[in-house]
C-alpha cells in the first residue's frame, strides 16, 4: 500500500515582499534620501545612516553590503513554497523525493530563470551599447542571484534537510580552503587583497571583458560559491517555515536566535577569514545571514503572526515587483526628470538647504506611483 504523505499548506508570506520591499527600498531611492538629509541637517543619526548607506572598501560590513545577500536569501527562502503544490500533487514529503519527469520540467525553468537574470543583468551593465566585449561587464548582480539561487536550487531539489546542511558547510569550508591555501602567481596563498587574493586572480582569468575594478569584481566567478551558500540558507529557511510544528510565535524566536547564533559565528570566523563583501567570504555569508535572519523574523512576527499589515504596504508594492524597480533604478527609468517636471515648482519655493531633500523624496514618491500602479493591476514581472 502506498503511504501519503500531507505537505501542510502555508498561505503566501507577506513579511517575505515586505523585507525584500524594505531591501530594495534602499537602493532604489532610500539611500538618497538619507544622504540629503545628512547633508542638510549635520543630525549625528543622519550622518550614521549616511555612512551605513556605503559599501565598505574593503574588509568590514554595512548596512549597504547586507543588501544584495540578504535578497539573494529571500530569493532562496521563496523556492520551498514554490515547489509547495507540486510536492502535494506528487504526495511527497520533501523536494528530492519527486518523480525524476516532475524535477526535469523543475529544471528546465530553474534554467530558463537563471539564463534570463544572466541576460538582465548584462543589459544592467550596458550590453546594449554595443560597446564591444573588452568594454563590457559580463558578471551583475542580477547575473549572481540566477547563479547561486540555480546551483543552491538543485542541492535543494537533490538532498535531505541534513545533507543540505552538510553542503553549506562544506562550501563554506571550501572556499576558506581555496581562499588560504591555494598560491596566487606572484603574490602566494592567503593574501586577501583586491589584487593578490585568488578570487581576483581566477576572476582576471577567465571572465572575459571588463571588470567592476580592473583586477577585481564583486560578482567574480570564484565568489560565486559562497554566494550559492547564501541562497541555500534562505532554502533552509523556507523549509523550516514550512515543516516545523512550531507555533508561528516560536519559529519567530528560533529564527532570531538561529540569526544570533550565525551572526556570533561570522564574528569569530572574521578573526581568521575576514567579513569582506567584494570576495564575499565565508564569514560573510555567516554575519550577513546572521543579520538577515534577525530582520525577517522581526518582519514575520509583526506582519505574519501579529497581523500588522498596513505600515508595510509601500514596501509590498516594491517587493513584489523588485526586478522592475532594481532595473528602473539602475537608469533605465529616469524618474529624477518625471518627479522634476510634477514637483520642481514646488521644491524650488523651498529654502535652498531643503531642496534636494524633497527632489530626492518626490523620486520616491514618483517610484511607488509607478509601483502602485503595476500592484493595483496585478502586472508583475515574473522570472
Amino acid at each position: 500500500m502506498n503511504k501519503t504523505v500531507t505537505v501542510p499548506r502555508s498561505s503566501r508570506l507577506l513579511s517575505l515582499d515586505a523585507l525584500r520591499g524594505f531591501d530594495m527600498f534602499w537602493i532604489m531611492s532610500g539611500e538618497h534620501i538619507v544622504h540629503e538629509l545628512a547633508k542638510a541637517t549635520h543630525w549625528p543619526v543622519f550622518i550614521w545612516m549616511s555612512d551605513q548607506l556605503h559599501h565598505t572598501v574593503w574588509n568590514g560590513c554595512t548596512f549597504y553590503d547586507m543588501i544584495f545577500p540578504l535578497f539573494l536569501l529571500i530569493a532562496g527562502m521563496t523556492m520551498p513554497f514554490s515547489l509547495q503544490k507540486k510536492m502535494e500533487l506528487a504526495g511527497v514529503a520533501s523536494p528530492e523525493l519527486l518523480p525524476g519527469a516532475e524535477k526535469r520540467k523543475i529544471y528546465r525553468s530553474m534554467l530558463r530563470r537563471m539564463l534570463i537574470l544572466v541576460l538582465l543583468g548584462m543589459v544592467v551593465n550596458g550590453l546594449l551599447k554595443f560597446n564591444g566585449l573588452e568594454n563590457t561587464r559580463l558578471p551583475s548582480v542580477l547575473g549572481r542571484i540566477g547563479l547561486a539561487w540555480f546551483f543552491g536550487g538543485l542541492i535543494y531539489l537533490n538532498f535531505n534537510v541534513r545533507k543540505q546542511i552538510v553542503w553549506f558547510a562544506g562550501i563554506l569550508l571550501g572556499y576558506w580552503a581555496l581562499m588560504m591555501w591555494v598560491p596566487v602567481p606572484g603574490h602566494g596563498a592567503g593574501v586577501l587583497t583586491m589584487e593578490g587574493s585568488l578570487e581576483s586572480y581566477m576572476d582576471r582569468l577567465l571572465i572575459p571583458g571588463k571588470l567592476h575594478d580592473g583586477v577585481h569584481d564583486p560578482e567574480g566567478f570564484l565568489s560565486t560559491m559562497p554566494a550559492i551558500a547564501t541562497a541555500l540558507l534562505g532554502m533552509l529557511t523556507g523549509t523550516f517555515l514550512q515543516r516545523s510544528a512550531l507555533s508561528m510565535y516560536k519559529k519567530a524566536a528560533a529564527l532570531f536566535a538561529a540569526g544570533i547564533l550565525l551572526l556570533l559565528l561570522g564574528l569569530l570566523w572574521d578573526i581568521v577569514f575576514p567579513i569582506n563583501k567584494r570576495l564575499w567570504s565565508s564569514s560573510f555569508v555567516l554575519y550577513v545571514g546572521g543579520w538577515s535572519l534577525i530582520l525577517f523574523s522581526v518582519f514575520y512576527f509583526v506582519i505574519d503572526v501579529l497581523e500588522w499589515k498596513r505600515w508595510a504596504f509601500p514596501f509590498i508594492i516594491i517587493g513584489t515587483n523588485s526586478i522592475v524597480i532594481y532595473m528602473a533604478a539602475e537608469g533605465m527609468v529616469n524618474f529624477a526628470y518625471t518627479s522634476n517636471f510634477i514637483f520642481g515648482g514646488l521644491i524650488h519655493l523651498m529654502p535652498l538647504i531643503w531642496q534636494p531633500v524633497f527632489a530626492a523624496i518626490s523620486v520616491t514618491l514618483v517610484q511607488l506611483c509607478f509601483l502602485y500602479f503595476l500592484y493595483r493591476n496585478k502586472l508583475f514581472l515574473k522570472v
